[in-house]
């Protein structure tokens, strides 16, 4: 599933392809996805986007009418982003789906011949951004800005793994929790967008085990402990170098150019199971085991 840093890199492409533009038509190709796609998905002709932002791994497109446009990648869900000339130049291909519906035009660019391309949204410029996703668990929503803070999908949501977070915010919610740290930290009421790969990369860089107790990083007073503090440093760093470098490519991500991230080179434990830890004098292999259904990945000589 994309995490925080490639639904970033996502919403930096589409600020470069999307921002100030309007929405000409939207070709809709099945139902929904996770979920079924709003009625009024087509009133979005008309309209124009006036800012793209991201909370945990949403992407928020504001319009200028007052409304957000809700989008989650899922788990294989990307944005590909064609300009008026390479619109133009796409040849339709004689194949239908869902009970008729032509095909994209698309297919060769974005996979799969077409056949997931299931939004196309078409600019009055020409150029068009088209929502492929094979798996079919992206989200698409459209509703009034007052109702953001009230969405069922962001209501919960916990900070983001920025400033003005700090230790001192993690611990306030780790006090007490008898919880694995690695599970704490992909709790997204604890902390959004972090994700499966960033955590074990952060608790390796910390020398902390992903096992040990959440609630035994935060001293008796609520304050954090100096491991929690050096914990969020690495969190925030990984994440920066992980959007520096454009996300990682794992299974069908890749950004709105369809350039693949570089972030997978840089791994120090993550899929490397049975490997040497590269950490200087450590002379550890690392592990993997299974939490909560999802692979961790630590070295048991250093993380501790």
């Amino acid at each position: 599933m994309p995490e925080l840093p490639e639904v970033e890199t996502v919403r930096q492409g589409l600020l470069q392809g999307m921002l100030n533009k309007t929405f000409d038509d939207v070709l809709v190709r099945r139902e929904g996805l996770r979920y079924p796609f709003p009625e009024d998905l087509p009133t979005l002709a008309g309209t124009t986007v006036v800012d793209i932002r991201r909370r945990a791994k949403y992407l928020l497109l504001d319009l200028d009418d007052g409304r957000v446009l809700l989008s989650h990648l899922g788990m294989s869900g990307r944005y590909t982003l064609f300009d008026s000339d390479e619109a133009a130049a796409a040849k339709p291909l004689l194949r239908t789906v869902n009970g008729g519906v032509p095909v994209s035009s698309f297919g060769d660019q974005t996979g799969h011949g077409g056949k997931h391309d299931h939004l196309e949204f078409i600019f009055t410029d020409g150029s068009r951004a088209v929502y492929t996703d094979p798996r079919r668990f992206g989200i698409v929503d459209l509703f009034p800005s007052e109702e953001e803070a009230t969405h069922k999908l962001l209501a919960s949501l916990g900070p983001e793994p920025f400033d003005p977070w700090g230790a001192k915010d993690l611990a306030s919610r780790l006090q007490g929790r008898k919880t694995a740290v690695k599970l704490a930290l992909l709790d997204q009421k604890i902390v959004v967008g972090v994700g499966n790969i960033y955590v074990c990369e952060s608790l390796h860089r910390a020398g902390i085990s992903p096992r040990r107790e959440a609630g035994g990083l935060v001293r008796k007073n609520g304050a954090p402990t100096k491991r929690l503090e050096v914990l969020v440093g690495h969190i925030k760093d990984v994440i920066d170098e992980a959007i520096e470098a454009g996300g990682s490519t794992l299974n069908d991500f890749a950004s709105v150019d369809g350039t693949l991230g570089y972030f997978a080179h840089q791994f120090a434990v993550y899929g490397r199971e049975g490997q040497p830890c590269e950490k200087s004098g450590c002379g550890g292999v690392v592990r993997r085991i299974v939490q909560s259904n999802r692979s961790t990945f630590f070295c048991p000589t250093c993380q501790r």
